[in-house]
């Protein structure tokens, strides 16, 4: 099975969030998970939802604030592995490009 979320935590602050978003995306390294971050959030990849709702849990409580907010979005597949990467390569398959206009 794999698990696939997009978290997104954030002290509600008026500062600068990245010293406080760097520590909840380091509580993940703690964890049986894979991930990248991108502007609007982290993307997770667990191969059970109690692995992934840990780190996620954890990312949470890392952040130090009076406020914290945090979004979390799941999709399980059940019944087929597919990761992250697999989802982007078939979006990207249909466009028959890469899904981005960026020239990095």
């Amino acid at each position: 099975m794999t698990v696939i979320a997009l978290l997104s935590v954030a002290p509600v602050i008026e500062d600068s969030m990245a010293g406080e978003i760097a520590k909840a995306v380091d509580a993940l390294e703690e964890y049986d998970v894979t991930y990248e971050t991108n502007p609007m959030g982290t993307v997770i990849e667990a191969e059970s939802a109690d692995e992934l709702f840990a780190a996620a849990q954890a990312a949470h409580e890392a952040v130090d604030a009076d406020r914290v907010s945090t979004v979390l979005k799941i999709d399980d597949k059940r019944t087929r592995d597919v990761s992250a990467q697999e989802k982007v390569d078939a979006v990207e398959e249909q466009l028959g490009r890469p899904a981005t206009n960026r020239e990095d």
